[in-house]
């Protein structure tokens, strides 16, 4: 049940242990600063205050947890966690959030603390935290869990349950960490254990970093999400054993480097990542509906940055021939198919015969003149004469070794851990070589026209946490300092050029965390477009993030021998779509595959698009291994009003069932629908009634095929 009415708010009880409960929906979560520690109390999803009983709160027993903060911080070797002082405690509230500032002063060490917390009426929260070197030395921060603290206690005696423990909860994350396994969520039994999370330090860099926390006795679901692009660790205590009648549970969302991570001046006020966390008393889709509330409400909401227009994407590169001839052919098919954006991709900075060795011409940033005798102009001419906007790639912080950069400004290129030079990934921490990319940047926007710009992402994540003497004698882990500066200049040239689109990409879905995706208007997510695997990256990503941020491709890539041309093109339909070409340059198209082609795109352009940006999506098969085993993919958009809505179903390898009944997630009860079946084109009548209770039989002709059903209020 969702009666989210906007509703936000903070109730603060003064006294010997000042207490802070956090409202928001029906979420509720509440700390206590207790004898010099903040600790977490728990948490309702049912909206009532832990003190509802003033004389018995239902909060936790501190003193079981060898750690019950609600943070962890480590400065020169020592916790900052306890022995804090309260020093004040004040709210800031519009109509869109309010913002509590809770201000703490370590008797460790001369630091202050501010712990901030957002809400913004949906049922989850962003948590940061401010520390203030107060001294005049260095501080050296070694350890920063941004929210952590008890999480939940059940006397299992009060459920009738048996004590099989680890069945009571299951944890949902992406279990894949690798290039084109983005998105392969699964929920597995908690054990009762210490059990750790890690993406971009010890895991590599294409596992989102989320989890989701299921209760499977008591019906709720916590989730969270880290911005960040870094090194990311999320770790769950389970203490539970068959013959104990209590169960207790404590969390950490951790930023993990070699340490120092960072080396706090004097003076100086560093400001933590942040934690976007939530709760709900519902099912799966209750929870992405909640998380994608506020990542559209408070996360992604800069408005040059506004992701409504989702123009239809088209571009070609390193892959294709990419002269001026055949970029102008192109052009005129993706623009004859629907496209809206022609993109050219790697590939516009190397000479005709290397432009598969794009890698080594990054940097370069100038259109290689035997490619473009007339410069990109003649291109940005064309799809403008057209009606088409241009948008352009660049993987603007590498150094290619045949750029002139790369051996004249070596101190820009990154050093591992072992001393050695990167390959080609620049370090940002030196001003000269971030200058040079935010002016760049700059100069290819204005010089060259472009409406959209792709910002592309290759590297190892091992590059990012190279270590070097700042100045303090110390060294120091550079990736906090790195991704800052990454955030810093983006969030700067979004603002310059509000009107560009501005894309994200890195090598696929290797940075598509929150805090990156604020100045952008959306992200790859993969560049795996190959079925099964890519409808289960579609599936997996759009938990993560809304649909209307996931960029998902139709043709190219090699998806053309993987699964049928509907299930393809309908992978893309749900999302922000892009396409690719149909045919090679020296063959016309195929006139029946160009009319289902240009059909699709209609559909998306005229029935899809206008409530994306709005959509309540619905996962009907959430978890990868499920979808594998049964050979069946659903994934599901409703207009939160309930007057339209669309829903993609695949039948995926080995899938021998063509008839399958689904049920539409969307449709309102009250309501008369009328349903079209894409695949035939047949229309019907029926009620809103039916079709989301009992349901409703859909043909697929075959294994890696699909269909599409529309339904809109009549």
């Amino acid at each position: 049940m969702n009666n989210n009415k906007n509703y936000f708010d903070v109730y603060y009880k003064e006294g010997e242990t000042p207490t802070f409960c956090y409202r928001s929906g029906n979420m509720v979560y509440e700390e206590m600063l207790l004898d010099g520690v903040l600790v977490s109390n728990g948490w309702n999803g049912a909206g009532y205050p832990l003190d509802l009983l003033a004389c018995m709160p239902t909060r936790f027993d501190h003193g079981r947890y060898s750690e019950p903060s609600a943070f962890n911080i480590e400065l020169d070797g020592q916790s900052v966690d306890f022995d804090l002082r309260f020093v004040d405690f004040r709210t800031e509230k519009n109509d869109d959030n309010i913002k509590a500032i809770l201000t703490l002063e370590s008797a460790i060490k001369p630091v202050i603390i501010r712990v901030v917390t957002i809400l913004d009426g949906t049922q989850m929260f962003t948590r940061y935290c401010e520390i203030k070197n107060s001294s005049e030395n260095n501080m050296n921060l070694s350890r920063l869990s941004i929210i952590s603290g008890g999480l939940e206690e059940m006397e299992t005696e009060k459920l009738i349950v048996s004590y099989d423990v680890e069945s009571f909860y299951s944890l949902g994350y992406f279990t894949d960490d690798r290039w084109s396994k983005e998105g392969k969520f699964q929920w597995k039994s908690l054990k009762t254990d210490v059990t750790s999370i890690d993406t971009r330090f010890n895991r590599d860099r294409f596992r989102h970093p989320l989890v989701m926390l299921r209760n499977n006795l008591m019906g709720k679901i916590w989730f969270m999400q880290t911005a960040w692009s870094g090194g990311c660790r999320f770790t769950l205590d389970y203490d539970a054993k068959p013959e104990m009648t209590d169960t207790y549970l404590t969390f950490k969302a951790e930023i993990l480097s070699h340490n120092p991570m960072y080396i706090i001046s004097p003076g100086e006020v560093f400001i933590t990542p942040e934690v976007h966390m939530g709760m709900v008393c519902g099912d799966f889709d209750d929870a992405v509906y909640e998380m994608h509330s506020h990542i559209r409400r408070s996360v992604l909401n800069r408005a040059e940055a506004d992701p409504t227009g989702l123009l239809v994407g088209a571009g070609m590169g390193a892959e294709h021939d990419m002269s001026v001839e055949t970029s102008k052919v192109y052009i005129d098919r993706m623009h004859e198919m629907g496209g809206e954006v022609f993109i050219v991709d790697a590939g516009w900075e190397c000479p005709p015969e290397r432009q598969t060795e794009w890698g080594d011409f990054t940097g370069t940033n100038i259109p290689n003149p035997e490619r473009y005798p007339n410069g990109i102009k003649e291109l940005v001419d064309y799809c403008h004469e057209k009606g088409m906007k241009f948008g352009l790639w660049s993987d603007i912080e590498s150094l290619g070794s045949l750029c002139d950069n790369y051996m004249k400004h070596p101190e820009w290129r990154a050093e591992n851990i072992f001393g050695k030079k990167s390959r080609r990934f620049m370090d940002l921490t030196v001003d000269e070589a971030a200058k040079r990319v935010e002016d760049e940047l700059a100069r290819i926007i204005e010089e060259y026209k472009i409406d959209l710009l792709r910002i592309d992402y290759n590297t190892d994540y091992k590059e990012y946490f190279n270590l070097r003497d700042t100045g303090t004698g110390v060294k120091e882990c550079l990736n906090m300092r790195h991704f800052k500066e990454v955030y810093r200049i983006y969030s700067n040239l979004k603002a310059r050029y509000p009107n560009v689109i501005f894309e994200n990409c890195a090598g696929g879905g290797g940075r598509t965390d929150l805090e990156m995706m604020k100045a952008f208007n959306h992200t790859w997510v993969s560049d795996n477009q190959c079925a099964p695997l890519s409808v289960m990256i579609t599936n997996g990503m759009t938990v993560a993030l809304p649909p209307e941020r996931v960029d998902r491709l139709f043709a190219g890539m090699n998806c053309h021998n993987f699964g049928s041309l509907d299930l393809q093109m309908r992978n893309t339909m749900l999302t922000h779509m892009s396409i690719n070409v149909i045919s090679p340059v020296t063959a016309p198209m195929n006139e029946n595959q160009l009319e289902f082609v240009k059909h699709s795109i209609a559909v998306y352009k005229d029935f899809i698009r206008p409530f994306l940006p709005f959509a309540k999506t619905y996962h009907h098969t959430p978890e990868a291994a499920e979808t594998f085993n049964n050979g069946l993919s659903i994934l599901e958009i409703a207009a939160p009003d309930g007057s339209r809505g669309a829903l993609t179903a695949f039948n995926l390898c080995n899938v021998n069932e063509n008839v399958q009944k689904i049920r539409l997630k969307g449709a309102d009860a009250s309501k008369m629908y009328e349903v079209v079946l894409d695949n035939s084109g047949e229309k019907f009548s029926v009620s809103g009634r039916e079709l989301k209770y009992e349901g409703i039989n859909i043909y697929i002709p075959s294994a890696m095929s699909s269909e599409l059903v529309l339904y809109k209020e009549i």
